[in-house]
């Protein structure tokens, strides 16, 4: 079995892999604040992969509350709104 996420991102017309960080979290690029705990995320962990279980912080709350995101939201504010 393949023990690793096929994760991209298209940088510079090249897709280039996300790879986890020294804490064992992808990052998303594209989507500022999506963290994700690798290896349970590996492991069919999904409460894990969510948060990090050697600090208890949740992984993916943790990466909405982070600024990058919080910018992203105000930028996608900013967009008008679509109307049907």
């Amino acid at each position: 079995m393949n023990r690793r996420i096929d994760w991209f991102s298209l940088q510079e017309e090249e897709y280039m892999a996300l790879l986890p960080d020294a804490e064992g979290i992808i990052r998303s690029i594209i989507f500022p604040g999506l963290w994700l705990a690798a290896s349970a995320l590996l492991d069919g962990d999904i409460p894990s992969a969510l948060a990090k279980p050697s600090k208890r912080i949740a992984t993916l709350q943790a990466g909405l509350n982070s600024d990058a995101h919080q910018e992203f939201v105000q930028q996608l504010a900013s967009f008008p709104k679509a109307t049907l």
